[in-house]
């Protein structure tokens, strides 16, 4: 599920609370996966090292970062419902090196969904990959016997280099499963109600009870004043779906999405059907939210990049416990621009009109070189100029790089140095012809 933004007002997380109470030290994290079992010698293995070298990094469970400031406040606002009678159990380890069939397939993700594709997915092998979203636990939780939990972790997605993307970020997922005798006293149907009847009841039970349960987050995130409203919207693993919306400064931004899950990953999980007195079928909810997307907005945070910084200006703002807390920049060092043009590869002889398409380099494609090279000295990557030759039907693209480090000013040596192993890769990796 997706995530966003937030409201200019902002409750006051108090120090006190879990945030600084339950976290880890650095001593106590578990070691990343051993890199000869995430970049192996398989022909589907796309990891790069670049994206090997920030697992186990534990951001989401560093007390005083801004991505752990963010869950501890989630983890406050459902620990005060559990004083109501509804406990949720938090998973903030779980392995991110998954099954596919765990990421996709028990969550209802077509086979021919965009995301299962290389270009979108860090592939271990065919069977493996670095999860998608923390959903890729949803099915195992659900058969662990689980009917009330959060999950968060990193996630890995092949992606744009922007202010706002990176390969690596943090999720969470929340679910909660619903007992027939819960909604059945609630919307007055009877024990003796048909299944259909049951899951009819359920599902408008579960929906009410999640818009208000998620709704209360937003204010606690966000200020007990802040306007929310609620958009239909598409997920394969809910229905009906929805997106909560807040009002932050005169736009409404997306902050999570959610909605009642699927019958038949509850069927799955063996979990659709109580075995109590009186039976009947459970429903349940779940929602996923992204926690660089909460923090940046909460923070005025402008720049991913800065989540990885080991730099003192940046980690000294944020404290446990308060998400007061407004980022202050400091000196920005100038951004040095290099532009890369380049034909597509050449299709084969054969079928070249329906070769050409796909064997085009991908945005993607072209994001991992680059990221590959500079790291976090990249700043972005921007398409200026995409042409067909009217003649030869060839296709020709140019990308603006600008490359900038938030620490220190980079020399031209440097930067040229790292513009010319990018033309480099771009030429033997992905057999583009440079222009």
């Amino acid at each position: 599920m997706s995530t966003s933004t937030s409201s200019s007002s902002r409750s006051h997380f108090s120090a006190s609370a879990s945030a600084s109470a339950s976290a880890p030290t650095a001593a106590s994290f578990a070691p990343p996966p051993p890199r000869d079992a995430v970049i192996t010698g398989h022909p589907s293995n796309n990891v790069p090292e670049s994206v090997y070298e920030k697992m186990g990094s534990n951001l989401h469970r560093r007390p005083d970062h801004p991505i752990c400031i963010i869950k501890e406040a989630i983890y406050e606002y459902f620990d005060a419902l559990e004083a109501a009678g509804k406990s949720f159990k938090k998973f903030d380890d779980l392995p991110c090196v998954v099954p596919a069939t765990s990421n996709f397939d028990a969550v209802l993700v077509p086979k021919d969904h965009v995301s299962r594709s290389p270009n979108d997915t860090y592939y271990v092998d065919d069977a493996t990959v670095l999860r998608c979203h923390t959903s890729a636990h949803q099915l195992d939780s659900l058969r662990g016997g689980e009917r009330a939990f959060l999950v968060t972790g990193d996630v890995y997605r092949r992606d744009s280099i922007d202010a706002s993307h990176y390969p690596v970020f943090h999720q969470m997922e929340g679910v909660r499963v619903f007992e027939p005798s819960e909604f059945r006293s609630s919307e007055g149907a009877s024990s003796s109600s048909s299944a259909d009847d049951d899951v009819a009841v359920g599902t408008a039970y579960a929906e009410k009870e999640l818009k208000r349960v998620l709704e209360g987050l937003a204010k606690h995130l966000f200020g007990s004043e802040t306007e929310t409203r609620w958009v239909d919207a598409y997920f394969p693993f809910t229905e009906p779906s929805f997106e909560l919306e807040v009002l932050f400064q005169g736009e409404w931004l997306e902050v999570l999405g959610c909605g009642v899950m699927q019958r038949e990953i509850l069927r799955n999980a063996g979990m659709d059907r109580s075995e109590g007195d009186q039976g009947g079928e459970r429903v349940a909810w779940a929602f996923g939210l992204g926690l660089e997307r909460l923090a940046m907005v909460l923070f005025g945070i402008p720049d991913i990049r800065l989540f990885w910084s080991g730099d003192k200006r940046f980690l000294s703002q944020f404290k446990a416990g308060d998400l007061r807390a407004k980022f202050k920049p400091y000196s920005k060092y100038p951004p040095c621009f290099k532009d890369v043009s380049f034909w597509q590869p050449k299709a084969d002889a054969e079928g070249e009109a329906a070769a050409a398409s796909s064997s085009e380099v991908s945005e993607n494609d072209l994001c991992e070189q680059v990221r590959g090279v500079a790291g976090d000295l990249v700043e972005s990557v921007s398409l200026l100029d995409a042409f067909t030759h009217p003649k030869t039907g060839r296709s020709s693209a140019c990308y603006r790089i600008a490359y900038r480090s938030m620490e220190r000013s980079l020399s031209d040596e440097e930067v040229n140095a790292m513009q010319e192993r990018v033309r480099e890769l771009l030429a033997t990796e992905l057999g583009v012809e440079l222009r």
